[in-house]
């Protein structure tokens, strides 16, 4: 098992070395399943990553944890369908990367500006390509897994005034340039860009490239709440028009890209995930706790301690 050397690290990632030389530790989940704010969550393949004050995996659905060696305090978690065994992690200040399902991690922070990273997530199509927003910043982009990143656009104007992205998800729609959007979660709202990179708009129906170029384009039949926060967005790899997002009025899923959207819960969550295989089993922190649900969100189960 190989550990970075800590006179590599940067000064804002902080390893816990002592628990990867010892191994990974077996646990029953943390505090009864309490996950203590904000926490965050995603899947990496079949198994379910959990970030508290600590990195946690479960290969069985919950029913026991993993402890990982991993910096802290991890702020936000991307994975790839295509590279179990990826994970992306934002840190307070900073960026981790490991390539062995956590058991080690490397600084890949080199380049970004020294501001609160706030969400990741890797493109669809490659992964390789990294997504982060920063805190008083814009969206970021590297496309060598972090070995140097790049400003990709400015932060979206909504609302008479620029937003930061709290969330960020990769979607793969015919209707981008080349294939692929970047999603975006606001404090007041869903938008987005295509990875020309070209202009932040509205979701909207029709063709949203033309819309794009004309700067004319209908509303969405029905959108997000007007105004909430998104505190969490995600697209299935399995269905990529499918998506899920987290409000405070509630989970809400969409089946066309985001122009039309349902609730699916009243409950709000502060972090969701779904599974790269199927776009109904999803993972969510909702009360402080993990759920799980196999249905889309309209039934959720909590993961009690074993």
């Amino acid at each position: 098992m190989s550990l970075t050397s800590p006179s590599a690290l940067s000064r804002r990632l902080f390893l816990i070395s002592v628990a990867s030389a010892a191994g990974a530790l077996a646990l029953p989940f943390p505090s009864s399943a309490s996950v203590p704010s904000p926490g965050t969550v995603a899947f990496d393949a079949d198994s379910i990553l959990l970030a508290t004050d600590r990195l946690f995996r479960s290969d069985d659905a919950g029913r026991s944890w993993t402890a990982l060696a991993a910096p802290r305090p991890v702020v936000a978690l991307a994975t790839h369908p295509e590279r179990p065994g990826r994970i992306l992690a934002a840190l307070d200040q900073g960026i981790a990367l490991s390539d062995d399902g956590g058991q080690t991690w490397q600084v890949r922070s080199d380049g970004l500006p020294d501001a609160k990273v706030l969400s990741v997530t890797m493109a669809a199509r490659a992964s390789d390509t990294f997504y982060a927003t920063l805190e008083g910043d814009g969206l970021w982009i590297t496309e060598d897994a972090g070995q140097s990143w790049s400003l990709a656009m400015d932060r979206p104007w909504l609302g008479d005034a620029e937003r930061d992205p709290l969330t960020l998800t990769s979607v793969d729609l015919e209707s981008g340039m080349g294939g692929i959007w970047i999603y975006a979660g606001t404090e007041t709202g869903l938008t987005r860009v295509p990875d020309c990179f070209c202009r932040w708009q509205d979701v909207q129906p029709g063709d949203a490239m033309d819309a794009l170029v004309s700067q004319d384009a209908p509303p969405p039949a029905a959108p997000l709440p007007e105004g909430e926060a998104v505190l969490a967005l995600v697209s299935a790899p399995s269905s990529p028009a499918t998506l899920y997002a987290a409000l405070p009025s509630g989970v809400w899923s969409s089946e066309d890209g985001g122009v039309v959207w349902a609730r699916v819960t009243p409950q709000p969550a502060t972090a969701l995930a779904v599974h790269p295989q199927d776009e109904t089993y999803l993972a969510a922190v909702v009360g402080g706790s993990l759920h799980l649900s196999r249905d889309g969100g309209t039934s959720w189960t909590a993961i009690a301690a074993a």
